[in-house]
């Protein structure tokens, strides 16, 4: 998926996301904007990895539902970095010994989250569904397209860029702070498998059985409401 088209879901998703906090919440809608550093991993058996540190950035909306309860809808754009270990079994300046991969993956994300206010404006637990829409996993450098990814024979580094283009995560965080400004802490763990995809292409390696790869990341953010 193009920077265009995510850029596209993003703006739709934030627009349906603010009409529905203005229809539903009489008490108050915060309207906001956060960031930060996203710490990422990929759980996957078969694979050797190494995790690896993007960032998460966006728009969100919180408004009371009942009680001690909020409701929060949030857009954001995220980047994602994994380290995948290859090797070249042609090139022996290494010693034959692997090497690290870099890769990362731009998607967009839009969750729906249920929060729990411990103190009102100040301290809340938050958990719930998020849906991702994801671009290619990509290299950061070149040359190592015909790396063979360590535990398989043919499996090329280049052969699992073209992964699944939605994901589906459960999410638990705690923010806090004050009315206008907290800081939080988010965990996202992957429940579907994000290179399922290339369990389906044909030609690839599948002796030590079909990839599963599970991807997690803790997000540590600044939120501004308006």
């Amino acid at each position: 998926m193009s920077i265009k088209k995510l850029l596209f879901v993003t703006s739709f998703c934030f627009c349906v996301s603010t009409a529905l906090g203005q229809r539903n919440y009489d008490q108050y809608n915060h309207i906001g904007i956060f960031g930060g550093v996203n710490f990422s991993s990929l759980n996957a058996d078969a694979l050797t990895t190494e995790d690896g540190t993007g960032f998460m950035a966006g728009f969100t909306t919180r408004g009371a539902f009942r009680n001690n309860f909020d409701l929060i809808y949030g857009i954001s754009f995220i980047r994602s970095e994994y380290k995948i270990y290859g090797r070249d079994f042609n090139d022996l300046s290494n010693n034959g010994l692997p090497v690290g991969i870099d890769y990362y993956l731009d998607a967009v994300q839009v969750n729906f989250l249920g929060s729990y206010n411990i103190v009102r404006n100040h301290l809340s637990i938050e958990a719930g569904p998020v849906l991702q829409v994801n671009g290619n996993l990509k290299m950061e450098r070149d040359g190592f397209e015909n790396y063979n990814l360590e535990g398989f024979e043919t499996l090329k580094a280049e052969d699992i860029v073209d992964i699944n283009p939605v994901h589906f995560y459960l999410a638990a965080g705690l923010t806090a702070g004050v009315r206008n400004f907290r800081a939080g802490v988010m965990y996202q763990y992957g429940v579907t498998n994000l290179l399922g995809k290339v369990n389906d292409a044909e030609g690839i390696d599948q002796t030590q059985g079909k990839i599963k790869a599970n991807p997690s990341n803790v997000a540590v953010l600044l939120f501004l409401y308006f």
